[in-house]
């Protein structure tokens, strides 16, 4: 479905321009959210697996693994929010 595919993509620059106006933290770092630590390090292997998976080429395999990729790299802007507000709740609570 090319339509699906375009949207992906436009989607997924988008949500990169749209981050820093969403971006409501307390703190500006990280090393106070070790748990979005580790999400940054899970972001850096999704990009690096979705450019090596863009490389092969179109067959049974790759297919899936591009899709299940492609959930997970959205799944990172849904949950990465979440946890800072949850970690936010509890230092100051």
């Amino acid at each position: 479905n090319k339509l699906g595919g375009v949207i992906a993509l436009v989607m997924s620059i988008a949500i990169l321009f749209l981050m820093p106006l969403l971006h409501t933290n307390e703190t500006q770092g990280l090393q106070f959210y070790p748990l979005n630590q580790i999400l940054f390090w899970y972001m850096v292997i999704m990009i690096l697996l979705l450019t090596w998976i863009g490389a092969r080429p179109v067959e049974a395999p790759y297919i899936i693994t591009g899709q299940i990729l492609t959930i997970l790299y959205f799944s990172y802007y849904i949950i990465n929010p979440l946890i800072i507000k949850l970690w936010d709740n509890m230092l100051n609570s």
